[in-house]
């Protein structure tokens, strides 16, 4: 069977790159499943053309790496040494092209990784990497299917808490008490509950600003579970909250409705985000729609692809990612909803099964 390491061991030999140095903590758990963060300390997935992968770790994590896939030699290196002497053993004595990820890679790391390879030319490896994680295994699936779980379990536990009076932050709390509480790894970003004018604010900051009546209430939160990350958007309405926020709400569903029929095989992601706008649009919020309409869902909370109007790649089975259109005006309040797709054969899975009608909280 093919595995993940094959996949970038013949990306490596066509590319002809002598050597390949993996550093984020991510992409070595998807290569060999060794979960770990290595905070300050060195942490490297070595692949060259003349010996067999190697996995550099700090010495605590030496046990741990004993789980790694594909990998039969662990290097540790302690808090004393050189990690980057270390890794100058282990490379190949000359280095003529030499893959690195650039995106992960700091100035200073990268100075001290060039005086130990001495390569001639240093390439970005990001691309094999995202055209990999781009399509999701059954496993990974499964995965991400748990975390979507998790996190429309917690907040159903979230909302039998909202009152008048009670305090955005106070929410907040108790969301990330159930993430941990109902299996969830922790939060996959800042959780976000905004209130009243303050869910005009796309990435606005919950603090101790009050729920009251007759305002809307959003709830955008996600968790990492196993690994994988889900990531949803609900907004509710607290009390009567007028005809004006509730038109603003049918324009915003309809709007993810329609990008969600759009989903299949073969379709541009703009033409996906086209089909939200321009419902928007014609309902003349358009220019309170000021983002994409989405992102790519997996390893990270926001990976690979962008859903916006530019984006001119073809949906392809096997692909994860976010629909979430929004309208937000200022002074009043905002409406986002949110939910995770899985492209199919056929057309689309919806990942996300929380209500999404209009529902009267508090």
């Amino acid at each position: 069977m093919t595995t993940r390491l094959d996949r970038l061991q013949v990306y490596m030999e066509q590319h002809e790159l002598d050597a390949i140095l993996i550093t984020q903590p991510k992409h070595v758990y998807y290569l060999t499943g060794l979960a770990t963060d290595p905070h300050e300390r060195f942490l490297g997935l070595v692949l060259s053309q003349t010996k067999e992968p190697v996995l550099v770790v700090p010495a605590l994590d030496e046990e741990a790496a004993r789980v790694a896939k594909g990998v039969r030699e662990i290097v540790t290196h302690t808090d004393t040494q050189d990690p980057y002497a270390i890794l100058k053993s282990i490379l190949p004595t000359k280095i003529s092209r030499f893959g690195i990820e650039k995106t992960h890679m700091t100035v200073s790391r990268f100075e001290a990784l060039s005086a130990a390879a001495g390569a001639e030319q240093y390439v970005d490896i990001d691309e094999p990497l995202r055209v990999m994680r781009l399509i999701k295994s059954s496993e990974e699936i499964v995965r991400m299917r748990n975390a979507v779980r998790i996190i429309e379990d917690v907040l159903r536990e979230g909302l039998k808490h909202v009152k008048p009076g009670v305090k955005e932050i106070e929410l907040v709390a108790e969301l990330e008490y159930q993430m941990k509480k109902l299996g969830s790894d922790g939060p996959s970003f800042d959780t976000m509950v905004l209130a009243g004018d303050k869910s005009a604010l796309p990435h606005g900051k919950p603090d101790t600003r009050e729920v009251r009546n007759g305002e809307l209430l959003l709830f955008d939160i996600g968790v990492y579970a196993d690994g994988y990350a889900s990531d949803i958007t609900r907004t509710f309405a607290v009390g009567d909250i007028g005809e004006e926020l509730k038109r603003i709400y049918n324009t915003v569903l309809h709007a993810n409705l329609k990008a969600i029929e759009a989903v299949k095989p073969g379709v541009a992601y703009a033409d996906i985000d086209r089909a939200a706008r321009e419902h928007i649009e014609t309902a003349g919020y358009g220019p309170q729609f000021m983002h994409r309409l989405g992102h790519g869902l997996g390893l990270d909370v926001h990976e690979y692809p962008s859903v916006h109007g530019a984006n001119r790649e073809k949906l392809q089975e096997g692909s994860v990612f976010t629909i979430e259109p929004g309208i937000y005006v200022a002074g009043l309040g905002g409406v986002r909803i949110e939910d995770d797709v899985l492209v199919t054969a056929s057309g689309v899975e919806v990942l996300t099964s929380f209500p999404k009608e209009l529902t009267v909280i508090g």
